[in-house]
């Protein structure tokens, strides 16, 4: 099997996901995960969770970009992005993947500011006098 592509999102985030049979190497904008995510420990479990569901810790290689947002926006698109790459790997990943929620992509982002409020909806304080 060649290297399987699928782009994950999350808010302003994109990751862009490479999947290649392999021993289970991680990169990450050409950086480990543990140097990608420093001590981040809960969002390294987060990005592995579609691998370990799988059971495809040591026999798929990742390569990822992402780009926009912050870490953890990232984080839940890389997510994603290697949810949909399993998939197109192997159809029969999908039962596994879906009734956990790692197939649906968080449609939440932020809301925009409007006119004469301070944020998207707080206002200005009131003055009686």
């Amino acid at each position: 099997m060649s290297k399987v592509y699928a782009t994950g999102r999350r808010k302003a985030a994109i990751a862009k996901v490479w999947l290649t049979p392999g021993s289970g190497k991680m990169v990450i904008n050409g950086m480990s995960l543990d140097e990608w995510l420093g001590g981040h420990e809960s969002i390294k479990l987060k990005v592995r969770l579609p691998l370990s569901v799988t059971k495809q810790d040591s026999s798929v290689d990742i390569i990822a970009t992402t780009l926009g947002g912050g870490y953890s926006a990232q984080a839940d698109a890389l997510k994603l992005g290697i949810a949909r790459t399993l998939v197109k790997l192997d159809e029969n990943f999908r039962p596994m993947l879906k009734p956990k929620g790692l197939l649906t992509r968080d449609s939440r982002v932020v809301e925009r500011k409007k006119y004469g409020r301070r944020k998207a909806r707080r206002s200005p304080q009131f003055s009686k006098r």
